[in-house]
């Protein structure tokens, strides 16, 4: 499946405002970025109760009911959870990991919101989600007739949207001062072995973990939970960052000069995450050609060198990392700016 359309979570809102009041709507998105949550915010920001359905775990008689004898004649009676006689959302999740019997069983309550002799209260509204192949979900083959039914939008997970909400909601002040320096880890595609994996949902676990622990966890139960939560190499580089605030390390006062390199040898993974915490910051604030060069954009090419010549005293591969273009997930060194580190610090440079 490939929609062609790919919303953030604020912009889903819109659409499903103007769209799913006259028309069902199929959302697509990875595990743990928050299709149900957004769809029950939705319904209740419209004033409708949000009814759940998840469709891995039904049967077609939970959809279509059972029959009975009514005059002599059989009848089927849709579940009480589904017959309402005030208008509501009805919220069809994992829609697409259910068996073609249940989905046939969706035709006319999706097209023609009727079930049996029964019909969907005027103003009500009919979403479905469901994961995507590649995501490695329990999902089968949504059949064309179904399909054609929906109209598909793709959600995608960002980081400010995640933050909007985050604040407010009360996650850990950790989370979310990690995912301010390192907006490209709040979510990776799923792998395909049997682990943990970084998504806003990951996030929010981990949040919780924290706040039941509050400031007696110590180092051992923080790498526990981190590891039980998220993408390993996110896990690590998370454990690095609590690591350096409460050894009060500033990779902004580093870079202004106030503070160096950590460089004792039980700090390494707090120096390798500030190296990436630093690749990252040259990445947004150096511009792409070098004539937009402002004088602060000058001070910090200078200083930047002066700091990966310290960092490669310190550790040589760590030093390499931060003028390392590989990480597809950060934005990547000017040419202007690789073309000086090749000059004055040819042997740092990657080949």
């Amino acid at each position: 499946m490939k929609p062609t359309i790919t919303l953030s979570q604020k912009q889903l809102s819109t659409f499903l405002l103007n769209v799913a009041i006259v028309r069902p709507v199929f959302v697509w998105g990875p595990p743990g970025i928050g299709k149900s949550s957004l769809v029950e915010k939705f319904a209740a920001e419209v004033g409708l109760s949000c009814i759940s359905l998840l469709g891995s775990q039904l049967a077609p008689e939970d959809i279509i009911g059972v029959p009975q004898i009514v005059d002599g004649k059989s009848r089927f009676c849709p579940p009480a959870l589904i017959a309402r006689d005030e208008p509501y959302c009805l919220f069809l999740d994992e829609l697409n990991a259910c068996s073609h019997e249940v989905q046939k069983s969706f035709y006319s309550l999706i097209h023609d919101r009727r079930v049996g002799d029964y019909f969907l209260p005027p103003g009500s509204i009919v979403i479905g989600a469901g994961n995507r192949t590649q995501d490695s979900a329990i999902v089968k083959p949504m059949s064309s007739a179904l399909l054609n039914r929906m109209v598909h939008v793709q959600l995608k997970a960002t980081a400010t949207d995640w933050l909007e909400w985050a604040y407010p909601a009360g996650i850990h002040p950790w989370v979310v001062q990690y995912i301010e320096m390192r907006p490209d880890h709040l979510w990776v595609q799923p792998p395909k072995t049997e682990e943990p994996f970084s998504s806003p949902r990951a996030w929010h676990m981990l949040s919780d973990t924290l706040h039941q622990f509050g400031e007696e966890a110590d180092e051992q139960m923080l790498e526990a939970v981190a590891f039980g939560c998220l993408t390993a190499v996110h896990a690590g580089q998370f454990k690095a960052f609590v690591k350096k605030i409460r050894r009060q390390y500033d990779i902004n006062a580093i870079i202004k000069g106030d503070m160096r390199w950590p460089d004792k040898p039980e700090d390494r993974d707090v120096l390798y995450f500030l190296a990436h915490s630093f690749r990252a910051h040259l990445g947004r604030e150096l511009p792409k050609s070098k004539e937009t060069l402002s004088a602060d954009g000058q001070s910090l090419t200078h200083r930047s060198k002066a700091l990966i010549k310290q960092l490669a005293l310190i550790n040589f591969e760590i030093a390499q990392l931060v003028v390392s273009n590989e990480d597809e997930a950060l934005e990547p060194l000017p040419e202007w700016y690789m073309v000086e580190i090749a000059r004055d610090l040819p042997r740092i440079v990657v080949n």
